[in-house]
């Protein structure tokens, strides 16, 4: 059985761009369910799939993000994940996404946990907007070029990762994008998506440009409901398979679980020197996917 993924809302869970790529697990929030069946909910996808990773915003309210908490501290287990991100809302649902492609290849749940932290350095996630002027969020530098964002055509592009950057869209400074194959997710709120179907997409190279409903939480974190909100990112399996399965693989010394990265996503402990493995572990025999899946 695969190793389950659950979000705290419906809209991280983005169509999928294969037919075999899983949903995700959609965990009610705390003003839905009592906490008894918090626990049952959670002791079930337990019992189903041995292990589940919960990924959510850091924008989650506190009261959801205590609940998580909880539920796994009074379940005593080691077999919940519980992942933040700090990417805007579209660029976590397109992370989500890639964990649920990657969770029905043969990846342990420790390596497919401690995946996140890769695959999100590798998501170009960002917006254009009507105005940058009260953008919060994102560490950026606002010149005064682009402070008159409030004019026809002063419009700003934004990235708020993997490294922060804003400039006028119509302006003769590219936004810097990907140097590999991407996909194009876009979500357009009260703007005009054009100049992100269009200008950033040819100056990207993207493989395929895929619009879906824009998340319910895109106006707060970017401040505005004028806007349209992108991320690109790797769309092929494969070659995420690929990725993560070139890193070294350690073992965890609390929990036992393999995982990359330095520290386990299940049980938080950090990969001390004794715990490095002479090399990685890989195999050249190893299935991208699951038998069926392509």
């Amino acid at each position: 059985m695969p190793t389950a993924i659950a979000v705290t809302s419906a809209d991280l869970v983005l169509p999928p761009t294969d037919p075999h790529t899983p949903g995700a697990h959609v965990l009610t929030p705390p003003d839905r369910q009592e906490f008894a069946a918090a626990l049952e909910e959670a002791g079930q996808l337990v019992q189903q799939h041995g292990y589940y990773i919960v990924v959510y915003p850091t924008t989650t309210p506190r009261a959801h993000v205590q609940r998580l908490h909880a539920v796994r501290a009074m379940l005593e287990t080691d077999r919940i994940a519980l992942l933040p991100s700090a990417l805007p809302p579209l660029g976590t649902a397109v992370l989500v996404r890639q964990l649920r492609q990657l969770s029905v290849c043969d990846f342990g749940p420790g390596v497919l946990g401690a995946s996140a932290r890769l695959l999100a350095h590798y998501i170009y996630a960002g917006a254009l907007l009507a105005s940058g002027s009260r953008l919060d969020r994102v560490p950026v530098t606002l010149p005064t070029a682009v402070a008159g964002g409030r004019q026809p055509g002063g419009q700003c592009a934004v990235l708020a990762g993997p490294t922060p950057q804003l400039v006028r869209a119509e302006g003769d400074v590219p936004l810097a994008g990907p140097q590999f194959s991407t996909a194009l997710t876009y979500a357009a709120g009260n703007l005009d998506s054009a100049w992100v179907t269009g200008r950033l997409a040819r100056q990207w190279q993207v493989q395929a440009v895929r619009p879906v409903p824009l998340p319910s939480d895109s106006s707060d974190w970017w401040a505005t409901p004028k806007l349209v909100e992108f991320a690109a990112a790797i769309p092929d399996a494969s070659l995420l398979y690929q990725m993560v399965g070139s890193m070294r693989q350690e073992i965890c010394h609390w929990c036992g679980l393999s995982l990359i990265g330095d520290r386990c996503a299940f049980c938080a402990a950090p990969v001390t020197h004794q715990d490095r493995a002479p090399r990685a572990i890989a195999s050249a025999g190893r299935r991208a996917l699951a038998p069926g899946g392509g």
